[in-house]
């Protein structure tokens, strides 16, 4: 590790999430590794939520898809996003399995031809997003993509609410229950629920739960998962800066007495975003605020008291969690995580050993 800015994820914690989860819900598990698995790595991840008894890996895309094939796992793997008919040959050439999602896509894969393409039905429930609304119309795309000799071996929605919304999670269970009952198909794979409500949405019908953003802890509703990454950087410059001083792009910040203020190696260009303002970060028993804008490659800090050369400075982990930055910047954990840019190294930790995995770009450049 070159720059000494880096997110720490202890593979452990990843796996017992997922063993508390299934033992929780009582059904197969999904474990859903989009977008690098969240960014934290989706070749280390997926090793970790298989090997601890995941029984599928869904993605967005077939690159995500393809990335975990040629990265050696022969899981059973699900896209839960769009994908493009003339790319049919090769999901049935890996053995992954697909969305559909509406009538257009359904008839223009029978007409590509799709025999022994393994298919999951999207049922829009409330969503609106991607999905079959009307249980005609998905009837009649069950039976074209049937007698186009596609296996149909699923069939799923997505809550939107499960997290704040019970009436809303109710309404959406009985619209997708409604459809399920209405094709009458021994799914072999029916889902439905995500992360909060494979904690406490209990239903006879589906017989999986799809587990993404509670992998890493957050969960609206079950507590006893652990927060398995953190974000580090270092300090590496101490300063006095007078009272009237300004710090930063565009003078945001002026110093109101001598104040002592630290540069760490971490910026916007690796996801801390500039709205991080004002907020504080912990480093050495105290809290930080960052005083000045966040710049590309760089943020400052104010310190109550001196630290040790190169001290540790979390952005968030044991004592800021992912939860609270997220709510101090009006977003979600999700966001935070997956912004977390590629030349930011990741740091392993499993059976209290530690991998250190260089950023990509680091990598081609050693490479070249």
């Amino acid at each position: 590790m070159y720059r000494r800015t880096w997110m720490e994820i202890d593979l452990d914690m990843i796996s017992d999430n997922i063993r508390k989860l299934k033992k929780i819900c009582g059904k197969r598990v999904i474990a859903v590794l989009k977008a690098d698995a969240y960014g934290c790595g989706d070749r280390y991840v997926a090793d970790a939520v298989l090997r601890a008894g995941a029984d599928m890996a869904a993605v967005s895309s077939l690159d995500e898809a393809l990335m975990l094939r040629n990265e050696g796992f022969a899981c059973s793997i699900l896209i839960l996003g769009m994908t493009d008919i003339r790319d049919i040959p090769v999901m049935i050439r890996e053995r992954i399995s697909c969305a559909a999602f509406s009538k257009e896509w359904v008839e223009a894969a029978a007409a590509e031809g799709c025999k022994g393409l393994k298919v999951h039905l999207k049922v829009d429930t409330g969503m609106n997003r991607i999905g079959f609304r009307d249980k005609d119309e998905l009837k009649k795309a069950f039976e074209t993509l049937k007698d186009a000799g596609a296996k149909i071996e699923g069939i799923f929605t997505h809550f939107c609410c499960a997290d704040t919304d019970m009436d809303m999670t109710n309404a959406q269970y009985a619209r997708f229950r409604e459809a399920v009952e209405y094709l009458d198909h021994p799914f072999e794979w029916i889902h439905c629920d995500n992360s909060d409500a494979t904690a406490m949405f209990k239903d006879p019908l589906s017989n999986a739960c799809r587990v993404g953003i509670s992998l890493y802890g957050i969960n609206t509703y079950e507590k006893t998962l652990q927060y398995p990454i953190s974000l580090y950087t270092e300090v590496i410059m101490v300063k006095t800066v007078h009272a009237g001083e300004t710090i930063g792009y565009g003078a945001t910040y002026t110093a109101q007495k001598d104040e002592l203020i630290a540069t760490c190696p971490i910026g916007y260009a690796d996801g801390l975003i500039r709205a991080n303002q004002g907020r504080k970060v912990y480093v050495e028993g105290q809290y930080a605020e960052i005083v000045g804008r966040v710049c590309m490659d760089q943020v400052m800090i104010r310190l109550e008291k001196p630290v040790s050369p190169n001290a540790q400075v979390e952005i968030f982990g044991p004592h800021i969690s992912l939860e609270k930055m997220a709510e101090e910047l009006h977003t979600i954990p999700y966001e935070i995580i997956c912004l977390i840019n590629a030349r930011v190294t990741r740091t392993y930790v499993s059976r209290g050993n530690e991998t250190e995995v260089n950023t990509r770009m680091i990598q081609s450049r050693a490479s070249a």
